[in-house]
């Protein structure tokens, strides 16, 4: 295939990629009801119609100008719809339904501004010689920026009443798995973190370039998640009232938010209820516990144990007995399909611990992608010769305080293209609505 052939193909796959990317946004929306769209469900968030328009908004300010020299057409909504909130920073926003527009204005301009970006995406597919020089990585970038929303208004959703709701078919079932965790033992090995710059059309966000290697020493980790079912005999233990299994600031938090158990369980009476997307439920002991990373460090000190750091989950995960030689997945290098996990919109809430014998590890560890991001205790940082993207220079840099975790592997709702090896999710330690889980490691 000649060099012009090959860029039309990829500038069509994006394109048709985008527009499937549209699809699964377009889909969360029509879960909420029209009396909800101005609720507010996380209160460190923005309000729901603000995210209407943000994930069209981005696409515009991203592509419009700089790749295809469109003339802005509404620069005020631009501008209202550019920027989300981190979680869990000052003060909660303050603002009221009143202060945003109707939903039928946003709706009107999210229709032209894709009507407008989708004629220039079709006329770059003529000129694929021309045109902005990063146009192929700035695709991905709204790709995938799409894709994360996806998941991250799931987070949003599930703590919208379910009366706020119209209920989505559950599209995956899974019978419990009869699953038992032990400590499997990993050998010391050498692991990859990172891509190489020179991967040719492999795209990456900035975090995940600056390829190095990194040398293990031999630890033993948990084959499966922790399950609700593990996590409620430390609440029973105390867990919760023992000041020494938490760090001063995880203390404080847990004390002022008068956090008892993770936020997607509930108590009623002397039952356990768990919060799936659209109702309740007697808690699924053998489901991952989805906790925050401050529970997951207080779960892992209570067994004198620790969370994996970065490099671990990677040996654990794509690493081989010979302590050489890596894997593009745990299961091996063939592309995820529902045999290996449960991930890529496959559905609202998780499956049983080791439902997916099919996706473990060369190691025999399991759900290491999908089912829940894993925590590790690694800070999020720049790898060797970080270099912000240019057309998006805020996209990590911003994170690199010191507050941010790393997580790896991939939830229920996550995409399947960021299942990659190299892909990196952040989060900081008290934020309670992630589709993160954890397992724990010995040295």
């Amino acid at each position: 295939m000649g060099a012009l052939a090959l860029a039309v193909r990829i500038r069509h796959d994006l394109h048709t990629r985008l527009l499937d990317a549209r699809a699964r946004t377009d889909e969360l929306f029509r879960v909420v009801r029209e009396e909800a769209i101005y609720d507010r469900p996380i209160p460190e968030r923005h309000r729901i119609i603000f995210y209407v328009g943000h994930v069209e908004a981005f696409d515009w300010n991203l592509l419009g100008d700089r790749a295809f020299g469109l003339r802005p057409f509404h620069r005020t909504f631009d501008n209202l719809f550019a920027f989300g909130i981190d979680p869990v920073g000052g003060g909660l926003p303050s603002d009221t339904p009143a202060d945003w527009p109707a939903r039928d204005e946003v709706e009107s301009y999210n229709r032209r501004l894709r009507e407008e970006l989708d004629r220039a995406i079709e006329r770059a597919l003529d000129r694929p010689v021309e045109g902005h020089p990063h146009l192929i990585p700035m695709l991905e970038v709204a790709i995938e920026h799409r894709l994360m929303h996806a998941e991250t208004l799931a987070y949003m959703l599930h703590r919208l009443p379910g009366e706020r709701k119209i209920h989505a078919t559950e599209r995956a079932g899974w019978k419990a798995a009869r699953a038992k965790s032990h400590l499997v033992d990993i050998p010391a090995g050498t692991v990859t973190l990172g891509l190489e710059r020179i991967h040719g059309d492999e795209f990456g966000w900035d975090n995940e370039f600056g390829a190095h290697e990194v040398e293990t020493a031999g630890f033993a980790i948990e084959n499966h998640n922790v399950t609700n079912h593990d996590f409620l005999r430390f609440i029973q233990a105390g867990g919760y009232e023992n000041p020494t299994l938490w760090s001063e600031e995880a203390w404080d938090w847990k004390k002022k938010e008068n956090i008892e158990h993770p936020v997607f369980w509930k108590r009623d009476g002397n039952l356990w209820m768990y919060r799936t997307m659209f109702g309740e439920i007697r808690l699924p002991q053998e489901w991952p516990v989805y906790a925050s990373h401050a529970e997951a460090t207080a779960y892992a000190k209570w067994l004198g144990r620790k969370l994996p750091t970065e490099a671990q989950f990677h040996r654990a995960a794509y690493g081989t007995p010979d302590g050489v030689r890596e894997r593009d997945y745990p299961w091996g290098n063939e592309a995820p399909t529902a045999i290996h996990g449960n991930f890529d919109f496959q559905s609202w809430d998780p499956s049983p611990v080791g439902a997916h014998p099919g996706g473990a590890s060369a190691f025999g560890v399991q759900d290491l992608v999908g089912n829940g991001w894993e925590w590790t205790q690694t800070e999020f940082a720049p790898f060797p010769g970080f270099a912000a993207m240019p057309f998006y220079p805020s996209y990590s840099a911003n994170f690199f305080d010191g507050k941010h975790y790393v997580m790896k592997g991939g939830s229920p709702r996550t995409a399947a293209c960021m299942l990659r090896r190299s892909f990196r999710n952040w989060f900081q330690p008290h934020y309670p609505y992630v589709y993160a889980t954890f397992r724990c490691v010995e040295d």
